[in-house]
């Protein structure tokens, strides 16, 4: 008898751990805190994500009691199809308009959990130093997915550089610019690929994440830098619809939310990324 408990329990042990999850005899989850063996697989991007989720990892997952392991991505969409395929518990490198156009336009059900942090979008050039200095006929690069096209859009906009149609905001595309009058040709990219366009064109908007990863420091470097006041492209941790209150999805929220966290954000990118509040 006593073998046989013992075998049981090691297989429910096997069990949870490959869930991510705890749960009770009623089935309500429990505090990832209660259990050891709690693992959480998510997918981020390199930067800033994948170091912020190391820094959580280092010191302040394992006293949580839970095992996270983080795989890391150099794409916008195969961290969604993944978490989508169920082998991903978790991921953290977009914003909710993004993840909102992903779900219509792909068909998923994946839900926003926990903001974490913004990184502003920024206009950057090898060539100019002020973006008063923008030649007339020059060439934009921009990101080419939709709710970051218009995002560049709307940081040009604000800036002066083109008008948009009324109240179109960040939904524009370049069919609601109604006023060019440096007559600016746009190039979309995909995002990951903008700071290595930079030699090739007169300025690129380039994503934070994307821009610290090359090197690009955003608080000196970037000609204008998008306002983080009511903005709402703020980065946060997705999960499958129906998984959001998962035992280890709630400690790394939470985790994700801590001061520590915060405060190695505000020392390690001066600026570049900013705390959610």
């Amino acid at each position: 008898m006593k073998i046989r408990a013992l075998a049981g329990v090691a297989a429910l042990s096997l069990l949870l751990a490959a869930c991510g999850t705890s749960q009770s005899a009623t089935g309500s989850a429990k505090p990832a805190a209660e259990s050891a063996d709690t693992v959480l697989k998510v997918g981020a991007s390199p930067v800033p994500h994948g170091e912020i989720l190391a820094f959580v990892k280092d010191n302040l997952a394992k006293q949580a009691g839970l095992n996270l392991e983080v795989v890391e991505f150099t794409d916008y969409v195969q961290p969604n199809v993944q978490l989508d395929e169920g082998q991903l518990g978790a991921n953290f490198f977009q914003h909710k308009p993004y993840l909102d156009d992903f779900n219509k336009s792909k068909g998923t059900k994946l839900s926003f959990v926990t903001p974490v942090h913004l990184e502003p979008l920024g206009l950057y050039s090898k060539k100019l130093t002020d973006v008063a200095a923008l030649p007339d006929e020059a060439t934009v690069a921009v990101p080419n997915d939709a709710t970051n096209l218009g995002r560049a859009l709307k940081l040009l906009a604000d800036n002066g550089l083109i008008t948009l149609k009324d109240g179109v905001g960040t939904a524009a595309t370049e069919r609601d610019v109604t006023g060019n009058p440096k007559k600016l040709t746009f190039k979309p990219l995909e995002a990951p690929l903008l700071p290595r366009a930079l030699g090739d064109v007169d300025a690129a908007v380039i994503n934070g994440n994307y821009a610290i990863e090359a090197g690009l420091k955003p608080a000196s470097q970037a000609l204008v830098l998008e306002k983080t006041e009511g903005n709402p492209y703020v980065n946060g941790l997705v999960v499958q619809t129906g998984h959001e209150k998962d035992a280890a999805v709630v400690t790394l929220g939470k985790l994700l939310q801590d001061p520590k966290v915060k405060d190695f954000i505000k020392s390690k990118y001066a600026g570049a990324v900013i705390p959610a509040e």
